[in-house]
């Protein structure tokens, strides 16, 4: 599938699609992608998808002062991803609140799903110390532009406690 996506990748059916392809430097000694590179993979899916959407985070950082961290994360690794492996990462929000994004995102090789995260990313000021800052407007308009998820909630997947239920066993 990612074959066919430009190596920013495309925005199709209220998701980002975005081009991963498996190198040597990204497996372990087994020839497996080492689990970090996924959350890497994700990283970069979401910076291209807010570089589609015109928010370029080091201009928003030297313009507004705001970067965006993250807040909460949680992966469901449910099958390994190989050498030279043609992958997709596909990002959905699933929410907002005044400060942040829940997005959903799953690393795919062709229909099979390698890994499932879920993140909360908090939009915070660097000349405010860190603390949480409102979204830009513009930005939360281009959000819900290719979403309709717009209403301030939590995915069921993200807990107050910061527990994913699934991985609680």
């Amino acid at each position: 599938m990612s074959t066919e996506l430009p190596r920013s990748g495309i925005f199709r059916d209220g998701r980002h699609l975005y081009p991963v392809r498996i190198y040597y430097e990204d497996t372990d000694a087994a020839g497996l992608v080492y689990y970090v590179n996924y959350f890497k993979y994700a990283e970069r899916a979401r910076t291209e998808m807010l570089r589609n959407l015109g928010f370029e985070q080091e201009r928003l950082r030297t313009e507004s002062g705001l970067i965006f961290v993250v807040r909460h994360a949680t992966a469901d690794y449910r099958l390994a991803g190989r050498l030279d492996d043609d992958l997709t990462v596909a990002t959905r929000m699933t929410g907002s609140g005044a400060a942040t994004l829940d997005l959903s995102q799953e690393i795919r090789r062709q229909e099979a799903i390698l890994v499932a995260l879920e993140f909360q990313i908090a939009c915070v000021g660097v000349g405010a110390g860190g603390r949480p800052q409102r979204l830009p407007p513009e930005l939360r308009a281009a959000l819900d532009s290719i979403s309709s998820a717009t209403a301030a909630h939590r995915p069921s997947s993200i807990q107050p406690s910061g527990v994913n239920p699934q991985h609680a066993r």
